[in-house]
């Protein structure tokens, strides 16, 4: 067997040995998706500590209040969602909707999700993406969120931006607006180029090492483009004005090789619906 197949049939072998170590022991969520099911993050233990550290901030940076009406944009196989359904609604009637490329882990978040929290659901984006979704017909960059306008008071997307082209991104800025109404927030993670991540990354620190730190687009890996891309935090501040959001706050991530005071490790920002799209 070739190395990279053998090396992949370790990992699920491990993985599966961990599923069922979980089960065994009592220790099983729910919520919680088997390691070998997980597309996002690490698959040995970030998922539910990611989840969590991220209410957090959700709460404490974007606003989040238990009568919000969520957008997750990009909710994967529910990383995000799980434990936002021990905050929504608890008192205060706030409902959840999440959008995917993947079509498995969207299965499994219905199936697992909508019985229990009838105040979330879950739809398949049909966009194209050759690791995901490869029979989606649509392209990111023209892709119409299936929401009506203003129906969102706060829409989130963590590890998003940081995998979107220039005309996605826009894309999905304009998008994220219209679905938000009037005093909405948005919250996302990016890699952002300023002074401080251009001087990180002059001096080495960084700790993703983007080529073109002058340029108000850089891609990590120009064969893999999606690999992960930086923008100018200036595009970032133009880009988000004709869709009537304001950015009001941006908390520097980790990556700029400066961990102590970071949140996280990508750069977070919240942005403000504050007026109507031009």
């Amino acid at each position: 067997m070739p190395a990279p197949l053998l090396e992949r049939a370790r990992i699920s072998l491990r993985l599966r040995a961990l599923d069922l170590r979980d089960r065994v022991g009592g220790r099983a969520d729910p919520l919680v998706p088997p390691r070998r099911m997980h597309f996002v993050g690490h698959a040995d233990s970030d998922f539910v500590a990611t989840g969590d550290e991220f209410l957090g901030h959700f709460r404490t940076l974007g606003g989040l209040q238990p009568s919000d009406r969520v957008l997750d944009i990009g909710c994967g196989i529910g990383r995000m969602a799980r434990p936002l359904t021990g905050f929504l609604g608890v008192g205060g009637g706030g409902v959840y909707d999440g959008f995917d490329v993947n079509p498995d882990g969207i299965a499994w978040c219905a199936q697992h999700y909508e019985s229990d929290h009838p105040n979330f659901t879950f739809v398949v984006a049909d966009l194209f993406n050759s690791r995901y979704n490869p029979a989606g017909t649509q392209s990111a960059a023209q892709f119409t969120f299936p929401y009506a306008d203003g129906r969102f008071d706060f829409a989130l997307a963590t590890s998003v931006f940081t995998h979107l082209l220039e005309g996605e991104a826009e894309r999905y800025l304009a998008e994220a607006a219209r679905t938000l109404a009037l005093g909405g927030r948005l919250f996302a993670t990016w890699f952002l180029l300023d002074d401080g991540s251009r001087a990180a990354l002059a001096a080495g620190r960084a700790a993703l090492a983007f080529p073109e730190p002058d340029a108000h687009v850089s891609l990590l890996d120009e064969d893999v483009p999606e690999e992960a891309v930086a923008f100018d935090r200036a595009w970032l501040t133009d880009a988000l004005r004709p869709h009537g959001l304001t950015l009001t706050s941006v908390h520097e991530g980790g990556w700029r090789g400066e961990r102590r005071n970071a949140p996280s490790f990508q750069d977070i920002i919240v942005a403000t619906k504050s007026g109507a799209s031009a």
